[in-house]
């Protein structure tokens, strides 16, 4: 469904992102993972056109996006990211509601599609929707833009460390409402995180960057056991340092 063909982005002498080939299969997650400047976010922009690239092409459904206008591209696209970027000024179902509202639909059926949406993401419709940004939770918010992101009914995600300023146990419901969302609707989606943990448990592949370079590619069994180098080994053993640590606290105060 999408395929990047040797995709770089350059900004004066500096490299964000180099010959970058990847494809996502549809139905697939694929989890863009790495560092601060390993190319994630300028890679996910590229996508969708928010970041033009300096060489290479983004495909998507065999089409290079080239060729699109970027309001009609981003209309297809769900595009959800961390700081949500909910208008303040509007409801929360007119937040959900732009992107359909701009392509025409009628009211009632955007009435619909509303409620409909803030069920999906377990938001009651009754008593969400006709509140604003600023009288929600975090976790309620990055809800909603989830909702907004699905609001034209894409085929295609594209999520920018969506539920990175979250509390742990918030991240962790989101996370696990975005895996029954996304099986549901059957969505094609590309996830930045630069988080171990969660790659693991929400891509189908993972693709790991560093310094605008692919390093490896695939599943998360196959990077578990058989890591292409140091840094991907380091990635990894993240979550390892993590639980044994805590093993260690648990050893300690006898429990």
């Amino acid at each position: 469904m999408i395929e990047l063909q040797y995709l770089t982005k350059r900004y004066g002498n500096q490299v964000a992102v180099r010959d970058l080939s990847l494809t996502v299969d549809e139905g697939e997650l694929l989890v863009l993972l790495g560092g601060s400047g390993s190319g994630k976010t300028t890679t996910l922009k590229m996508i969708n056109r928010l970041i033009e690239p300096s060489a290479g092409s983004v495909l998507v459904d065999g089409r290079d996006v080239a060729e699109l206008a970027p309001h009609d591209l981003r209309r297809r696209i769900g595009y959800a990211f961390q700081q949500v970027g909910l208008f303040p000024h509007m409801t929360v179902a007119e937040n959900i509601g732009i992107t359909p509202a701009l392509l025409g639909w009628t009211e009632d059926k955007l009435r619909r599609r509303v409620d409909e949406l803030l069920a999906l993401v377990e938001l009651d419709p009754d008593e969400t929707r006709d509140r604003r940004p600023d009288q929600l939770s975090g976790g309620q918010q990055q809800r909603v833009g989830v909702a907004r992101a699905l609001a034209a009914r894409p085929r295609l995600m594209l999520l920018d460390e969506p539920f990175g300023a979250l509390d742990p146990l918030t991240r962790h419901r989101l996370q696990e409402s975005f895996v029954r969302i996304r099986r549901e609707l059957g969505l094609t989606a590309v996830f930045v995180t630069h988080d171990m943990v969660e790659a693991l448990v929400l891509g189908d592949r993972i693709a790991v960057l560093q310094a605008g370079r692919l390093v490896q590619v695939g599943t998360p069994r196959t990077l578990m056991r058989e890591p292409a180098n140091d840094y991907v080994r380091q990635l990894l053993d993240t979550p390892r340092r993590e639980a044994q640590l805590v093993e260690s606290l648990l050893a300690r105060e006898g429990l």
